[in-house]
């Protein structure tokens, strides 16, 4: 029997439970269509974690459901000796999220908030009283090896003896020297270390703005998830103040100090001085009208908040703030589920759980397979375009979550100026100067090789390399130093594809290169080609496109239903464009390899009861997964269409039928297209050896 629930207690004062709560949620998802996060009982209303959890995740429950009671009526029901009414309460409002949804994920109450008034862990008796398997959470910061043994053999021993059976536990913010030991010992349950990642804890710009109630006076909300490493009370003059600029910096001011304010602007925009992140400005006054207007000339990369407040009492109050994590802080919720994934082996989890396989694949299913399927034999993917902001911050979410490594090619000190601009830490990507590069003189020979054919010389070769990014990428996945390149944020599809097609060329058998979008629909993905590369495609070349549309599909877990799409379906219609499919269909079918039926209409190639009245014997009709247009221009309006109506996420446009794997992304795309379709290259790159950068 599959477990339909799992109860998460916090065992310890700040164990870090929406840590794994976030962890054990993500794999979730990509299991079930329907997920709930319960807390039993909150401190208060909204709730960070609900919050964070529901929202990173779209969940599809109404906050009302999501908690049962809060800690003022558990505690007046407790001291009134009514506990087993709070319990009724609980049970109630968790037994009907789980008779509404597939898995219920419950994370309880913190063992202090109610620890005055009861002498007994309230945790382990609602998990008794839910039926559901029990999770601890250790805080493991600042133990020693012999503590952290203690310690989970002490909850092991309370666990049991409540009657609760024992899931997992996890231990949080561990040193990495101890890990190993932890999760070696001889339990009969998982049992899993997280090492300390001093960024979760580290306080932003938002926690600053949201305690202290602070106005923004300068810059905007997208630069509030800044992180602070550092807190300086500016009090000296400016010559003396700079000395002590360090990154990350919050900076508290009096507002009538314009020397500090404009003298830390001016530094950020300098690439020699440390980038702080944030001003604070006391007291109650407000910026001088020059001070304002001048401002205004710089970019608003550095958040300037004002409280009314003096410097001393500030400055207290920021001592004492907790950090929040928020679902809109990508820096944060990628870390969170870098480290979780590469803490704790899922599959035993997995196992662990009975899950049982279904045919439902949603899109948050879809996209955790890529990371997870490109992070199992990670690759090396180079990227042209990191003067693109959106570039840098998927940058980070890829190399935080370890799915892949990153090549930016541009200025480094420009590149990384940027990014602590944006608050970003991509310190883990390789950067390099293609005007600059050990690497320039092999490319641009190999360069001149293949093109001299052409009519290039060995002076406009290293030109073309040092002036042109996609050119510089292309040359590095054709020798071997990347397995992959994506570009096409800035760039237009024919400055991506022209560089692969003069270098790269196609695959042997194949004459064309084409795309396909993943189309991720609610419970399934479906595959469309050609709806980005070939306006008008012959018979011949809409067969190649077809082909190599299948090839993709099963590549990345499809087995491929494909539909020759046609405004008319079978024998119904005439007219050159039919005839065209016609034939293209009649060439896959000779050539054999797959399931494939044509000239079909759309409603016919994916709708049952379409398909049983037009087609009742087709073996694809009804349940096609790879859906082949006739033309361009019905295949990109198309999926814009179903993207815009239906709420679909559309991956793409991914390239294919080249030697190696070259990616368009579109200009309009956002910074999940990017992470997408990155993942998409680094798993056709799987494939292919190469030597990578030694």
């Amino acid at each position: 029997m599959k477990l339909q629930s799992l109860y998460i207690s916090p065992l310890e004062i700040e164990s870090g439970a929406v840590i794994v709560s976030f962890g054990l949620m993500a794999l979730l998802k990509r299991k079930y269509k329907r997920v709930a996060f319960f807390r039993p009982i909150v401190s208060q209303i909204p709730n960070n974690d609900i919050d964070l959890i529901v929202n990173n995740f779209k969940l599809d429950i109404e906050k009302e459901e999501s908690y049962g009671v809060d800690i003022h009526k558990a505690k007046e029901l407790i001291s009134n000796n009514q506990t087993d009414i709070l319990y009724e309460l609980l049970i109630e409002k968790y037994e009907k999220l789980k008779a509404n949804y597939d898995f219920v994920l419950i994370q309880g109450v913190s063992r202090d908030s109610l620890s005055v008034i009861t002498d007994f862990d309230i945790n382990l008796e609602l998990a008794k009283n839910f039926d559901t398997n029990f999770i601890g959470v250790l805080n493991g910061k600042d133990k020693s090896y012999e503590e952290l043994i203690e310690d989970i053999s002490i909850e092991a021993t309370n666990i049991q003896k409540s009657g609760c059976t024992h899931f997992a536990t996890f231990v949080n913010r561990v040193q990495k020297k101890y890990i190993a030991d932890i999760e070696s010992s001889a339990v009969d349950y998982l049992l899993y270390a997280i090492e300390e990642i001093q960024e979760l804890s580290a306080m932003t710009i938002w926690d600053i703005k949201n305690k202290l109630d602070a106005k923004v006076v300068y810059s905007g909300e997208e630069y509030l998830h800044k992180t602070i490493d550092n807190i300086k009370v500016a009090a000296m003059s400016f010559d003396n103040y700079i000395k002590y600029i360090e990154a990350n910096d919050l900076i508290i001011v009096p507002a009538d100090r314009s020397d500090i304010i404009i003298g830390s602007i001016a530094a950020v925009h300098s690439k020699t001085i440390p980038t702080i992140s944030c001003i604070l400005l006391t007291g109650d006054m407000q910026l001088h009208k020059p001070i304002k207007e001048l401002l205004q000339g710089f970019n608003e990369h550095i958040p300037i908040l004002k409280v009314d407040q003096n410097t001393f009492e500030i400055s207290k109050k920021v001592l004492d703030i907790k950090p929040i994590i928020k679902a809109d802080n990508k820096r944060k919720t990628s870390l969170i589920e870098g480290l979780f994934n590469s803490s704790v082996n899922l599959e035993k989890i997995e196992q662990q759980l009975l899950i049982e396989s279904n045919h439902i694949v949603t899109p948050i299913m879809f996209e955790y397979s890529l990371q997870k399927r490109a992070r199992e034999k990670k690759q090396i993917i180079v990227l042209p375009e990191s003067n693109d902001e959106r570039i840098l911050k998927a940058t980070q979410i890829l190399l935080n979550s370890n799915v892949v490594d990153i090549i930016l090619l541009g200025d480094k000190q420009e590149i990384l100026h940027q990014a602590n601009l944006l608050g970003l830490n991509i310190d883990k990507a390789t950067i390099i100067n293609p005007t600059t590069s050990q690497y320039l003189a092999k490319l641009s020979h190999e360069f001149y090789e293949i093109r001299k054919h052409k009519g290039i010389t060995k002076e406009q070769a290293l030109e073309i390399l040092q002036t042109n990014p996609n050119y510089f990428a292309t040359m590095m996945v054709q020798i071997g130093l990347a397995g992959g390149m994506v570009s096409g944020s800035i760039s237009t599809t024919a400055d991506t594809v022209r560089p692969a097609l003069q270098i790269i060329k196609t695959k042997p058998g194949i004459k064309i290169v084409s795309s396909v979008f993943f189309m991720c629909l609610d419970t399934k993905v479906l595959v469309y080609g050609d709806c980005a590369i070939n306006p008008d495609p012959n018979a011949q070349e809409l067969a190649d496109i077809a082909k190599s549309s299948a090839q993709t599909a099963k590549a990345f877990g499809l087995e491929p239903k494909v539909a020759m799409l046609s405004y008319s379906t079978g024998e119904s219609g005439s007219g050159d464009d039919v005839e065209k499919v016609k034939t293209a269909t009649k060439i896959l079918q000779e050539e054999g390899g797959f399931l494939v039926e044509g000239p079909i209409q759309y409603d016919a190639a994916i709708e049952k009861s379409v398909a049983s009245s037009k087609l009742p014997n087709s073996k694809v009709a009804g349940d096609a997964n790879v859906l082949i247009f006739p033309d361009l221009n019905t295949g990109n309006n198309t999926y814009k269409a179903v993207q815009r109506s239906s709420g679909a996420i559309a991956i793409g446009p991914v390239l294919q039928g080249l030697n190696k794997p070259i990616n368009d992304l579109s200009r309009g795309c956002l910074v999940s297209d990017i992470v997408n379709t990155i993942a998409i290259t680094a798993i056709q790159a799987q494939s292919i050896q190469f030597e990578g950068i030694k």
